[in-house]
């Protein structure tokens, strides 16, 4: 078997970056095996292509809605091509993906195109592509295998009309109308897409409120962009009960406030989530001990230090459940390096930006109102309104705010919520805050340029 200080099985954000950090800083002799492209989800199936649909749908949008106003003339409302758009995705994804393969050559990382199995604590067989397969012993392993979308079972969402993310992203043609159950990130993000591009929208959402795991003023205000300047239908605390397929449409049938509804479109898109990716990481022929890798509900569990039940074995990203983002997989991936190597953490994880990329865009860390008051602190809340902002006006943004909540007694900044465009760029001054133990004075003695988005970030901390 060829040796290795260092087998990463996957290869998205956490495995690809654990293995620059492991053979830039320590020298390791590294393996990456992934069974796809390289990149992973977030770059082939998730964060990139997803922002890159964005990106042309807000253009045509914009032109679509002010073209006119802002002197723009003889633009053709129907104008886009569904083909032309996902053709420029796919070179998008494409460059960047050729991107990490350069980056893995220049570190002197192994790449093996192929599904990853372990066998015991310190061999990896992998399956490659051609057919053959090929053993690899390991001084440490990696798992960074991350998440699929999750199908639940509900009746009919076997149709071929019932799309997840995967599909829907390789969409090529338009259609006129788009039912998405889950107002999570994933849904409203599709829903921002294809609502830009003249699609009727509706969403189903089972909880309370979209995006339901921040803020809930985000959450409201979202809810009422979406229902007046995009006119997508939402529809929350609403359990789909089937999904029945008419034909030339497809119906998903759900209960709201007791009472039987029911909405037609040409695809659902299933967004209520994704779970954690293990088909295939434990070979038939495995040792007693990866056998009972200790894992809950599918997830793998690790300690503090992303080692799994079995020594030598990490864990990182999706696949060990919390936080399923593209930048927290980096992240454990880095850390999980340094502690094999037995040194600290060289990032803070606890502090970590959520960004979704609607229109508005949203970004939201550290604590909310409502959480520091479970955890006993007193807060002080201030709240800058985007539309007094000089660079919003001129560039025809939707309506916003940031909000910034610190320590009463000490003026720390604790947390931040942003609706307003580029929420998701500015986002970072305030996790840079909160790590570096920044109070609303610091913030405030910074020159803000102008005009830009970010002079409401001074104007929120004064």
């Amino acid at each position: 078997m060829d040796r290795f200080d260092l087998v990463i099985i996957g290869g998205g954000p956490g495995g690809y970056e654990a293995a620059i950090e492991a053979s830039k800083v320590y020298d390791m002799r590294v393996a990456l095996v992934e069974d796809r492209a390289l990149g992973g989800t977030c770059l082939n199936r998730g964060c990139i292509p997803t922002k890159t649909l964005l990106h042309s749908a807000d253009l045509f949008c914009e032109l679509k809605t002010h073209g006119e106003h802002i002197g723009l003339k003889d633009f053709d409302a129907t104008g886009f091509d569904m083909a032309k758009i996902r053709e420029r995705k796919d070179e998008v994804v494409t460059q960047l993906v050729a991107g990490i393969g350069s980056l893995m050559k220049m570190n002197k990382i192994k790449v093996f195109e192929g599904l990853g199995s372990l066998v015991s604590a310190d061999h990896v067989r992998v399956a490659l592509k051609d057919g053959t397969s090929v053993d690899l012993e390991a001084g440490k392993m990696l798992i960074a295998t991350g998440s699929v979308p999750s199908v639940p079972p509900i009746p009919g969402a076997d149709s071929p009309k019932v799309f997840t993310s995967d599909e829907l992203l390789d969409l090529d043609r338009p259609i006129g109308e788009l039912v998405i159950i889950g107002g999570g990130v994933i849904g409203c993000e599709f829903a921002s897409i294809f609502s830009s591009l003249g699609t009727k929208v509706t969403i189903v959402e089972a909880l309370p409120s979209i995006i339901s795991n921040l803020d809930k003023e985000l959450g409201r205000s979202l809810s009422m962009i979406f229902k007046k300047s995009r006119e997508i239908d939402v529809h929350t605390g609403a359990m789909v009960t089937s999904i029945r397929d008419d034909g030339d449409k497809v119906t998903c049938c759900y209960t709201e406030k007791d009472k039987e509804c029911e909405v037609s479109g040409d695809l659902v898109l299933m967004s209520i989530g994704r779970r954690a990716n293990t088909k295939g990481l434990i070979a038939e022929d495995a040792s007693d001990d990866i056998k009972a890798l200790s894992m809950e509900r599918g997830v793998i569990l690790v300690d503090q230090n992303y080692m799994t039940s079995v020594p030598g074995v990490y864990a990182i990203g999706d696949v060990i459940g919390g936080i399923q983002l593209a930048h927290v997989a980096t992240a454990e991936g880095r850390c999980a390096v340094a502690y094999m190597n037995g040194d600290p953490a060289p990032v803070d994880v606890k502090t970590i930006p959520s960004c979704i990329y609607t229109s508005p865009e949203i970004a939201s860390v550290g604590l909310t109102a409502d959480e520091a008051k479970e955890q006993g602190i007193e807060v002080v809340s201030k709240k800058y309104p985007m539309t007094a902002n000089g660079k919003t006006l001129l560039s025809l943004q939707e309506r916003g705010f940031i909000k910034v909540i610190a320590d009463k007694e000490s003026g720390k900044v604790l947390g931040a919520q942003l609706m307003c465009a580029r929420a998701t760029d500015m986002i970072s001054q305030f996790s840079q805050a909160i790590v570096s133990g920044l109070t609303l004075e610091d913030m405030s003695r910074i020159i803000y340029p102008h005009p830009t988005f970010s002079e409401g970030i001074g104007e929120a901390v004064r």
